[in-house]
Formats: structure tokens, C-alpha cells, sequence
């Protein structure tokens, strides 16, 4: 192995990290144009409750469907091409928002957004998987995936002042317009590694030593293979433990201060940062814990299993609390601190795809990850409005929230035991379990 890290990589590692974790904020910028403009687009195009629920619903359901096959054709084409093309055409939808004219126009243009931004983290997964080693991918999936606190924490008050000061259309069409640039960039300064002529030390660098070896492409039989794995199963479950959590806090936490702690709108808007950015450092967190762990002798699954599993733990122990004391101050404080923990798992889940998966098949199992995670967190605005529509408090909501986060952590621990095998010829990552 070779003892330094050529230059041209750590160039080409923390370029396309920099592009991942800024593609990942416009995502979600442009995932809450519209919880923004809801309230102005809603007067504009005379929209009920329940059209709105519709509109606000569309996102979620193409999002969580597209996952399954732009795993695979991840694996197949690699990132620079479909994150690229994600990018683009998801910046198209947010685009054409501004120019919508109905509710039909709307509703289609945030299911294309949907399907765009499918390849997002299952291609920084595939990215990381490529261009850094088992032992400092940590570091870099925290960044990237840190983007998913940045964003929604970051978006309230700029889309707020640039719709203010521009109106709901033109807010759309500036971040269509921006998304489009930095997809732009992306293809034309990312290359997936099978495009790069290595040298022999970078090669060496990156396959830590390991002779070279030729890696088939995944076939529909390798994909199907892996529904047939617990090690699959486990993930999906510990990450639909995951999601569940994040997404009650992402779509109800302003309605949660305002209807049960009382909050002016103007307050909550500021409130709300706070737990993102707990969220963002256990993001950040994460990356360092695993990357300590693996490199003093903890296996690559157990260094990412075991935190996972203490990370959803956490975030339900902490949400306890929040849902009963009576102390504004302490209820902020417990749910930031079950934001930290829920996304420190969050963070940990995607750096244990990178190598519970053989490297040719990790978009894949990302993205069945993922598409597990986002079909369990579609249902938990809904759940959490049945039970409110039925008991005026959020008490229950939270506290169901917590359960599913416990056995998310349990189903883990059980299932995930070693490294999905490789039904394919080659084998490159076994030897880290």
C-alpha cells in the first residue's frame, strides 16, 4: 500500500465532495420552495386544504419510488452521468414551478423533482465508495451528507427574503436557474474513476495495496440478489427508523412549537434553526467517531452498525422528554439533541452502504436503503395529523416516533452482521467486515 496520498486524488476527493455537498443544499432549498410560498401560491391559484396536501405530498411518493431504479442504473452508468442528469432536470421542474398555471402543472412539476433528486445520496455514496478509501470515508459522507440539516436550516430566511423581495414565481425560477449551473459544473469537472487513467501509486492508493482486479457490472440478477440478503433488511429497517423521525420533525416541528408551545410564526421561523444545526454536527460527528473506530481495529460493519444503532436509540430517549416537559427551553433543547443523535444515524447509515455493499452494487443498495426510508417516512405526517386531529397534542406522535426509532435500532442490530456477499466473480471488499 502506498504510504501518502497522490495530490491528483485528494484533488479529485474534495472536489467532487465540495459539489455533492452543494448540490445536496440546493436539493433542499428547492424541495422547500414551496412549504415557503405555500400560504401565497394557495391565495393565487384558490387551492383547498387538501389540494395543498396533494401538492405538498407529490415530492415524497415520486422520490421514494424512483430510488429502487436509479440505484441500478447508478451502478451501470455511475454518478457523473445520472447525478448530472438529476440535477438538471430536477432544476427544469423547479424552473417551470415558477410558471405554473394550475394545480395539475404544479402537482407534475414537484413529481419530476422528485424523480430528479433520487440519485442524490445514493450517488454521493457511489462517489465516496470510489474515491476514498474504506478507512476515510467517514469524514466526507458526514460532509456531504450534512447538506440535509444545512439546507432546510438555511432555507426559511433566504427564500423567504428572496420571495419577499421578488414574489413565490421568480424565487422558483432563481433556484431552477441556480441548480442548473451547478449541474452544469458537475459533469464537466467530475469523472467517475473507471474515466481516469490512474497512475500504478494512485491505483495502489485507492485499492489499498490490493492487486488490480476487474469488476463486472452489476446484472439484474446481482440486484435482485440483494432483496434476498438480511444484511439488506436490516438497513432498510434500522433506516425507516431513521426517516420516520426526521421526517415528523421536518414537516410538523413548526406546528408542533406554534400549536403546543405556543410560538408567534415570526419566532418558530428562528426556533427551528436550532435543532438543524444540532442535526448538521451530528452529521459531522459521525464521520470522525467511524473513521476513529475502524482505524483502532473496530471491523468496518461494527464501526458503522453500533453507532447507527446508538444514534436512533438516542434520538428516541431524547424525544421522550421533549413530548412532556412543560419548559419551552427544555423542550428545544431535548429535540435538538434528538436531532443530533437521528441524524448522526442518519449520517452512519449511508457510510455503512459504502461498505456493507461490494463496490459495484453500493448505489444500489443505497438506494433500497433509501427508498425503505422515505416509503416509512411518507407516512409520518399523516400519522402524526391523524393523531393530532384526534387527541389536540402532539404527545403520541412523538412518543410513536420514538418506538419506531427503537426498532429500527433493534432490527439492525439483529440483521446486520457482515458484508452483503458478491455473487459476481470479483470480491474487493470482504477483508473489511
Amino acid at each position: 500500500m502506498s504510504s501518502g496520498k497522490p495530490p491528483r486524488i485528494r484533488w479529485i476527493q474534495w472536489t467532487a465532495v465540495a459539489f455533492l455537498t452543494t448540490a445536496g443544499i440546493v436539493n433542499y432549498l428547492d424541495r422547500s420552495t414551496l412549504s415557503i410560498a405555500n400560504h401565497d401560491i394557495a391565495g393565487e391559484l384558490g387551492l383547498s386544504g387538501l389540494q395543498m396536501g396533494l401538492l405538498l405530498s407529490a415530492f415524497s411518493w415520486t422520490y421514494a419510488f424512483s430510488q429502487l431504479p436509479v440505484g441500478a442504473l447508478l451502478d451501470r452508468f455511475g454518478a457523473r452521468v445520472m447525478l448530472g442528469a438529476g440535477m438538471f432536470f430536477w432544476s427544469l421542474a423547479q424552473f417551470a414551478g415558477g410558471l405554473a398555471q394550475s394545480l395539475t402543472q404544479l402537482v407534475t412539476t414537484r413529481a419530476v423533482l422528485g424523480v430528479g433528486e433520487a440519485p442524490q445520496f445514493p450517488a454521493g455514496a457511489k462517489v465516496i465508495s470510489e474515491w476514498f478509501t474504506p478507512r476515510e470515508r467517514g469524514l466526507p459522507t458526514g460532509i456531504f451528507v450534512a447538506s440535509s440539516c444545512i439546507g432546510p436550516a438555511i432555507a426559511p430566511p433566504i427564500l423567504t427574503v428572496v420571495m419577499l423581495a421578488f414574489g413565490w414565481r421568480p424565487m422558483f425560477l432563481i433556484m431552477g436557474a441556480l441548480g442548473i449551473i451547478v449541474a452544469i459544473g458537475w459533469y464537466l469537472l467530475y469523472r467517475n474513476r473507471s474515466e481516469v487513467a490512474l497512475t500504478e501509486p494512485e491505483r495502489s492508493y485507492l485499492d489499498e495495496g490490493r492487486p488490480a482486479q476487474t469488476v463486472p457490472r452489476q446484472s439484474f440478477a446481482d440486484w435482485i440478489g440483494l432483496f434476498g440478503n438480511r444484511t439488506t433488511w436490516g438497513m432498510v429497517l434500522g433506516f425507516m427508523g431513521v426517516v420516520y423521525m426526521v421526517w415528523l420533525y421536518l414537516t410538523w416541528l413548526p406546528g408542533y412549537l406554534e400549536h403546543e408551545r405556543h410560538l408567534s410564526i415570526a419566532k418558530t421561523g428562528w426556533v427551528v434553526i436550532i435543532p438543524y444545526i444540532f442535526g448538521a454536527l451530528g452529521m459531522l460527528c459521525s464521520g470522525r467517531v467511524a473513521d476513529f473506530l475502524l482505524a483502532h481495529g473496530v471491523g468496518a460493519i461494527a464501526s458503522r452498525k453500533w453507532p447507527m444503532a446508538a444514534g436512533l436509540v438516542g434520538g428516541a430517549i431524547f424525544t421522550l422528554p421533549a413530548a412532556y416537559t412543560p419548559d419551552l427551553t427544555l423542550a428545544v433543547t431535548y429535540i435538538s439533541l434528538a436531532m443530533f443523535c437521528i441524524n448522526y444515524a442518519s449520517s452512519t447509515a449511508w457510510m455503512l452502504v459504502s461498505v456493507a455493499a461490494p463496490s459495484r452494487q453500493v448505489a444500489s443498495l443505497g438506494s433500497i436503503q433509501n427508498f425503505g426510508g422515505y416509503f416509512a417516512g411518507s407516512f409520518a405526517p399523516i400519522i402524526t395529523g391523524f393523531v393530532l386531529d384526534q387527541t389536540g397534542s402532539f404527545v403520541n406522535a412523538l412518543l410513536i416516533s420514538a418506538a419506531v426509532a427503537c426498532v429500527g435500532a433493534l432490527a439492525l442490530v439483529v440483521l446486520v452482521r457482515k458484508p452483503v456477499a458478491d455473487r459476481g466473480a470479483t470480491v474487493r471488499e470482504r477483508q473489511y467486515a
